[in-house]
C-alpha cells in the first residue's frame, strides 16, 4: 500500500496514495469530499452530462482501502454527497454497497456545506468529532490546532524532468491537515491559490497522491 508516514500533533499518520488518511493506532480511515451522486446532481440540474460511474468508482476505491487497512473506524469529512437529494437518489446497489462497507465498523459522517444535515443512511452524523486531541471537521477554522479537515480539494504540482505533474494533495503544517477530495470528478484548488496560501503556514508541506505519493514543500 503506497503511503507517506508523517507525525502530526504527536500522532503517527499515513497519507495513502488514494487520498485517504490512515491512523494505525486508532485503526481509523479518514476520507473527505466523496461527493457521491455528483453526476446525478449535475444531470438533475440540467448541466453537462458526465458518465454516471462516479459513485461506483469512488466506492470501489474506498472498498479497496478498507480491505488493505482492515479499518474498524471510518470518518467521512463532509460533502460525502453532492447534495442532500443525491443521498436519496442513490441506486439500491450503491446503498447496499455502502451498508456492506459500514457493517461491523464505527462509521461517522461529518456534515459538509453540500450535505449540511443527517442523511437516511446508517452511521453517526456529527458536525465535528474529537479523538485523542485531534479535531475532525469539514472546513478549517482560523484558530485551529491539531485539526484535520477537507473542503478545499487541494492539489499541487511537481516538476519532474521538465514536466509539470499536478495531483490531488494533502496540505500539512504544525496546526492543520487538509485532505484532498477522495471522490471521482471532484476537481481541485491549486495550492498556489491565495485561499490556501493564506491558511497554511509558510513552512507547510504538500503530499501528492498517486502510485508514488511524495512529500514536498507546499508550492506557493
Amino acid at each position: 500500500m503506497n503511503n507517506v508516514e508523517f507525525s502530526f500533533a504527536g500522532h503517527q499518520l499515513r497519507a495513502l496514495g488514494s487520498g485517504a488518511l490512515w491512523w494505525p493506532d486508532q485503526c481509523l480511515l479518514c476520507v473527505s469530499d466523496l461527493h457521491l451522486g455528483k453526476s446525478e446532481r449535475i444531470a438533475r440540474r440540467g448541466g453537462s452530462s458526465l458518465p454516471p460511474y462516479d459513485t461506483r468508482d469512488t466506492l470501489t476505491r474506498l472498498e479497496c482501502d478498507l480491505s488493505h487497512t482492515k479499518a474498524t473506524s471510518v470518518i467521512c469529512l463532509g460533502d460525502s454527497f453532492d447534495d442532500l437529494d443525491a443521498s436519496t437518489a442513490l441506486t439500491t446497489e450503491d446503498r447496499l454497497r455502502i451498508a456492506t462497507l459500514q457493517a461491523g465498523r464505527n462509521w461517522i459522517w461529518i456534515e459538509g456545506n453540500h450535505d449540511p444535515g443527517p442523511v437516511e443512511i446508517g452511521g453517526t452524523h456529527l458536525s465535528e468529532w474529537i479523538c485523542s486531541g485531534l479535531t475532525f471537521r469539514h472546513i478549517t477554522q482560523p484558530d485551529a490546532m491539531a485539526e484535520i479537515s477537507g473542503h478545499y480539494h487541494p492539489k499541487a504540482s511537481l516538476n519532474i524532468r521538465g514536466r509539470s505533474i499536478s495531483r490531488p494533495a494533502f496540505l500539512l503544517d504544525h496546526a492543520r491537515l487538509i485532505l484532498p477530495a477522495y471522490g471521482t470528478y471532484t476537481g481541485g484548488l491549486r495550492s498556489t491559490d491565495q485561499t490556501l496560501t493564506r491558511i497554511m503556514a509558510s513552512d507547510a508541506r504538500a503530499i501528492l497522491t498517486g502510485n508514488q505519493p511524495q512529500k514536498i514543500p507546499m508550492p506557493r
